[in-house]
């Protein structure tokens, strides 16, 4: 008989697994455990790869093959699931792109707007175009990526007064980004028929307006 290959337990039951709205539309994604809690209280269904949808009952008698992550019942493995649909939830993510420090860094490609130098994050800031200690506001019109050297030389200045062009006017973007680090570097085959469906905007901190 084939020996099925698990990853331990508790190390599989917190994995990720990704959330459909019932427009079969990404949501979020969540833990393996709390995926298996929200099937087994009959909120969602496990969804597979030809959009067949399971309830906990009918996805517990799928056989595992040696190929698959499972976890053991009591008498019984059962299969990962790695995508979920939440059957009354038919709300769609937020397509107004987030205010954020990422995504700011994003919209400049990590690039700092006065030098042009492309940067690990860690080495960037944000620089005020208008310094807000000269009424400038946190917007998406004001506030570039920066490396260090080139805010300090800036400083309290406007670009014109300190001498330094910006590579581009700063915009309010019109696409949400990739969520990369929840979607893409932590994703699964799994995911990738229902993550070409839509546009999801990151969760991250929203930086106040003002």
């Amino acid at each position: 008989m084939d020996h099925v290959a698990t990853i331990p337990t508790y190390s599989i039951l917190h994995t990720k697994v990704l959330i459909l709205n019932r427009s079969y539309l990404p949501i979020h994604v969540t833990s393996v455990k709390r995926a298996f809690s929200l099937v087994y209280q009959d909120i969602a269904r496990v969804v597979n790869e030809q959009y067949q949808t399971f309830d906990f009952e009918s996805w517990s008698h799928l056989s595992v093959s040696v190929r698959e992550e499972s976890v053991g019942l009591v008498n019984r493995l059962i299969r990962v699931p790695r995508v979920i649909l939440l059957v009354g939830y038919d709300r769609v993510p937020k397509r107004q792109v987030r205010f954020s420090r990422y995504n700011i860094y994003a919209r400049d490609n990590c690039t700092c707007q006065y030098c042009g130098d492309r940067l690990p994050r860690q080495e960037l800031n944000l620089d005020h175009v208008i310094p807000r200690s000269r009424g400038g506001s946190s917007t998406w019109e004001n506030v570039v990526c920066s490396c260090l050297d080139c805010n300090r030389r800036k400083g309290g200045r406007t670009p014109h007064e300190a001498g330094m062009a910006l590579a581009r006017k700063p915009l309010r973007p019109k696409w949400t980004p990739f969520m990369q680090e929840t979607f893409s570097l932590s994703s699964y085959r799994e995911w990738l028929p229902f993550l070409n469906m839509a546009d999801v905007s990151y969760w991250n901190t929203e930086l106040l307006e003002r």
